[in-house]
């Protein structure tokens, strides 16, 4: 399996857990049910829309003294991701640790574009992937539906609501066939499109 950890954009700032090698979900505002064991390898990854591979020395970057060069330029892409002026293209991210790369997912800014690329380090790629969303919808849209966790109840089970940085929020249930339509229907037509339902287990409670 690949090291690939992920960094969706309320969880951006907490990039720097990545440095240990493990899955993380940073999801924010996500909703799960407590403790549930992660599945890191369900979407797969497309072809970036723009790639660009750093040049400058990996002690360059302002802010960010620590951790190997992915994990500096993650950390930096978090605070550009947290600056008002990209706040509405930034989408999410992961880390390709086998391949020293961050993949990005962004509603396409030639602005945001250069100054990501511009301030990668050597050694470096970064994928650029476009999307249609930014992540504070997605947050709020995620917060809506785990707010109703136990609407359906009766009708079907709802497991897991999380953001996914690839530009929708997926959405665990016992029954996709069945909670599909209903969900997509309960949150609008606009939503439909960042919208992922699928099968999700029972909850399984990690103990120590």
């Amino acid at each position: 399996m690949r090291n690939r950890s992920r960094v969706a954009a309320a969880g951006a700032t907490a990039a720097v857990v990545v440095a240990a090698g493990l899955w993380i979900d940073a999801l924010g505002t996500g909703h799960t049910d407590g403790g549930l064991k992660a599945d890191p390898g369900r979407i797969k990854v497309a072809p970036a829309d723009t790639e660009c591979v750093g040049t400058r020395p990996v002690d360059s970057l302002p802010d960010v003294d620590d951790g190997t060069a992915v994990m500096r330029v993650v950390v930096h892409i978090g605070k550009l991701a947290a600056h008002k002026r990209y706040a509405s293209v930034f989408t999410g991210l992961s880390v390709d640790d086998d391949d020293r790369a961050a993949d990005v997912w962004r509603v396409p800014s030639a602005a945001f574009d250069a100054e990501v690329c511009g301030d990668a380090v050597k050694g470096v790629t970064v994928r650029l992937h476009d999307t249609d969303v930014d992540g504070r919808t997605l947050d709020r849209l995620s917060d809506r539906i785990g707010d109703d966790m136990k609407r359906w109840d009766g009708t079907f089970q709802m497991r897991e609501v999380a953001v996914d940085e690839h530009g929708f929020v997926r959405i665990g249930v016992d029954d996709p066939d069945k909670a599909e339509p209903i969900i997509k229907k309960a949150y609008g037509k606009s939503n439909a499109g960042h919208i992922r339902v699928e099968y999700a287990p029972q909850a399984e409670l990690l103990t120590g």
